[in-house]
């Protein structure tokens, strides 16, 4: 099967756009696939207040439209970081219909959160003023180890420097159903690509959710010394390549199925 005729939609990380992708995307137009991916909602260049969702939901109904752009023929789900945690709250609660998953350093444990007084006001905070915005922990030294990312980084004025309460608590409460609604996932291949030296992700975290998800076909890769960014790593050639594969395997198992 032509890869044209196969789309792949990518979902971006929490406090960034899907400008910061650009090398990826060129390169999946390059070797022929159809690209869907714009800024999720109160992100980038998107509409909205900046920072703030009113409920994780507007991801999953974000997502499930580009999915609807989708032409006849494969389609596969890129997410990375909080995009693969809405690629996984996606899958299990509206099951479209893809021929892979691929997710990237996927959020589902964070290693720095609030502190427990923080977590607790924050509660409160949600339901008197959610949209009191905070500053974030992101610093682009902790994501990648490039520097033209990182000086680029610091000049771009879309990455977000605050976000709000509502926002935390969905991400926080949205992270525990990922595990709660575990058996959700439906049977899709799925590719789990996670960060060997992650600052950002709990690597651990993602480990057993890839473990406790029932798959008759799952494959766990970590990037040895790879920051939390892994397709804006100086190595992102080689997650591509590896990406690449997956997309290429199941594209050829497909084939056979209809053969």
């Amino acid at each position: 099967m032509s890869a044209v005729q196969t789309t792949i939609v990518i979902v971006h990380g929490a406090f960034e756009h899907i400008g910061r992708y650009q090398h990826l995307i060129k390169q999946l137009k390059d070797d022929g696939y159809k690209v869907i991916c714009r800024d999720l909602p109160g992100q980038g260049r998107s509409e909205g207040v900046k920072g703030h969702i009113d409920s994780f939901h507007q991801y999953i109904h974000t997502i499930e439209e580009w999915l609807q752009e989708a032409d006849e023929g494969p389609v596969f789900l890129l997410g990375h970081s909080m995009g693969g945690l809405a690629v996984i709250r996606t899958m299990q609660q509206i099951k479209p219909k893809v021929n892979g998953v691929i997710l990237a350093s996927p959020a589902v444990g964070i290693l720095e959160g609030a502190s427990k007084p923080m977590e607790v006001a924050s509660r409160m905070l949600n339901r008197v003023c959610p949209k009191l915005q905070v500053g974030t922990q992101l610093k682009s030294e902790k994501v990648t180890r490039n520097e033209s990312v990182r000086k680029r980084d610091g000049e771009d004025a879309l990455i977000l420097e605050k976000v709000s309460v509502r926002w935390y608590r969905e991400f926080q409460h949205n992270i525990q159903q990922a595990f709660v609604k575990i058996n959700e996932f439906p049977e899709v291949p799925l590719l789990i690509m996670q960060a060997g030296e992650d600052l950002m992700v709990d690597a651990e975290k993602t480990k057993e959710w890839f473990h406790s998800v029932d798959l008759s076909e799952k494959t766990y890769k970590e990037w040895p010394g790879l920051y939390h960014e892994i397709f804006n790593e100086p190595e992102w050639k080689q997650v591509y390549t590896y990406t690449s594969h997956f997309i290429h395997q199941q594209l050829s198992n497909l084939h056979h199925k209809e053969g």
